[in-house]
């Protein structure tokens, strides 16, 4: 697995080794001992468990996002499209984070095979750019409906480019009424390093 670093530190995009022949194609998509070797420690400055898989699967325009747990539920995830692309957003919601309020996008697809790593204190969300997509996401905690957050995907202070048209998004209803950054409830503190204390 390598590891390829983003505009922003901690969020990184896993590109697998595949191997592939007239059959097919084969590789390792997780494995715990390579992401605490390459990301968790060297990013997060301590091993990593996953205890929670998650999968959806949406039609092309679907905006989902942008969603995150509030302490001391947060999650980090490990992202990515088995089936058709998307583009997966993490948006730094780290109050007092030198790129608070900035954004990596990427393009996941199930031809190139990448995955991304989002980190705690991130809010995160992805929009289809194919037909259909089938998108899975590992979490380290499990999901607290109490706990549960967002903000306003198609808030213009954030400047994402979705890569689709905003009139033709197809959002939930819960989606679309999420306040906008400046108004956000996230309790992340960059200073105090609370994202990394939590288990």
């Amino acid at each position: 697995m390598e590891v390829v670093k983003t505009a922003i530190e901690g969020v990184v995009i896993l590109e697998p080794r595949v191997f592939g022949d007239a059959r097919g194609y084969f590789f390792e998509s997780f494995s715990q001992r390579e992401f605490d070797e390459k990301v968790a420690i060297p990013y997060c400055g301590r091993p990593i468990s996953f205890v929670q898989d998650n999968e959806s699967k949406s039609c092309r325009g679907v905006l989902r996002g942008l969603h995150y747990q509030k302490m001391p539920h947060t999650q980090s995830k490990i992202v990515r499209c088995v089936q058709g692309k998307v583009l997966d957003v993490a948006v730094d919601i780290r109050k007092g984070s030198p790129t608070y309020g900035q954004h990596v996008a990427v393009e996941l697809s199930e031809e190139n095979h990448r995955m991304l790593f989002i980190p705690k204190g991130f809010a995160h969300g992805f929009a289809v750019l194919s037909d259909t997509a089938l998108f899975q996401y590992k979490c380290d905690e499990f999901y607290a409906p109490a706990s549960e957050g967002g903000i306003q995907a198609l808030d213009p202070a954030l400047g994402i480019d979705w890569k689709i048209a905003q009139d033709e998004a197809i959002m939930s209803p819960k989606d679309v009424v999420r306040a906008a950054m400046a108004d956000s409830e996230a309790d992340f503190d960059y200073r105090n390093n609370l994202y990394l204390a939590q288990k």
